[in-house]
């Protein structure tokens, strides 16, 4: 069976002076303010396709290191993660940065940071962006 999210944006005015709004059509969770002075300067109030790709990889990637683990025969207690996704303004998205933390009990550091390796190959959002360079950082904690 396959699943199908939705999202939309309303975008009013041009790209350096208008505004949108994404919403989460699916979940119906949430709206989410966006526009171009945040996406090219930065912003605490208002969100980027940048963060909602980053959300959409942490998340991600948690799930498949988790999966990973587990299949390992050690399950994990937590696993944090962190996804920066870089915007350059006239080149596009240049790459996203995994940071993990995460408590294994029971794993060696080196086959924790091959199954987070791994996990970083096969994440299904890691596979949609395999045109920009994707890193990892791995802690056991």
């Amino acid at each position: 069976m396959s699943v199908t999210s939705e999202a939309t944006t309303a975008w009013k005015g041009t790209l350096k002076d208008g505004s949108g709004a994404v919403t989460l059509v699916s979940s119906g969770l949430a709206t989410f303010e966006v526009n171009w002075k945040a996406r090219s300067e930065g912003s605490t109030s208002v969100t980027t396709p940048e963060e909602l790709l980053a959300a959409a990889h942490s998340s991600c990637f948690s799930m498949a290191f988790s999966l990973a683990l587990t299949e390992n025969g050690t399950p994990p207690e937590s696993i944090d993660t962190t996804a920066s996704v870089t915007f350059k303004a006239g080149t596009g998205i240049t790459g996203s940065h995994l940071n993990v933390n995460a408590v294994v009990p029971g794993i060696s550091p080196e086959d924790f940071e091959r199954i987070a390796q791994a996990a970083k190959a096969g994440c299904p959002v890691s596979q949609a962006l395999a045109g920009i360079e994707i890193t990892l950082e791995a802690t056991l904690a």
